[in-house]
């Protein structure tokens, strides 16, 4: 029973989420982008914790796995951040 609730849980954030992205307008994905940066440097931190600490080895070896996995989505999402905040920039340059 247990199995059929977490499907059901995963089913509803998918479309939840699809729904939430769809609703927002192309001005705010920037601000939104950097947002979800936040959260991911977050999610890097306790990559990082569940990594040092000293439990089994499998709990090492899944944290180090988290830890780069965590550190590709920040830098990715910062490199698209910056990348969509250059087209608002001007073209001559700012005077």
């Amino acid at each position: 029973m247990e199995i059929v609730f977490l499907a059901f849980i995963l089913m509803l954030s998918i479309f939840l989420g699809f729904e939430l992205i769809n609703k927002v307008p192309a001005t705010l994905h920037t601000p939104l982008m950097s947002g979800s940066n936040a959260i991911s440097g977050i999610t890097l931190v306790g990559a990082l914790t569940s990594a040092g600490a000293e439990h089994s080895g499998l709990a090492t070896i899944l944290g180090t796995i988290a830890v780069a996995m965590a550190t590709i989505n920040v830098i990715g999402g910062y490199m698209v951040t910056d990348r969509m905040l250059a087209m608002f920039k001007k073209k001559g340059g700012a005077k």
